[in-house]
């Protein structure tokens, strides 16, 4: 049960694995670009209460593992 959040009315482990991939896969998440998209996934995260467990900016892609509240569906946190 350790690794389960808790709400005032339940009791939750809700993760989802989320993949964004660029355009064509071309390269273009380097260098300022990927320190960025870092800053600005961990900064939404956190205003929407959710724990980011893994994450990792490729080159052409973004992969999260992430563990998400009940009242916040996939397509409205993407």
């Amino acid at each position: 049960m350790e690794n389960y959040r808790k709400s005032a009315h339940c009791i939750y482990d809700i993760k989802h694995h989320i993949v964004w991939i660029t355009k064509y896969r071309k390269p273009v998440l380097m260098g300022k670009i990927a320190i960025r998209t870092r800053k600005l996934t961990r900064k939404i995260c956190q205003t929407n209460d959710v724990e980011i467990l893994a994450g990792y900016v490729g080159k052409n892609h973004i992969h999260l593992l992430l563990s998400v509240p009940p009242h916040l569906s996939a397509s409205k946190l993407v």
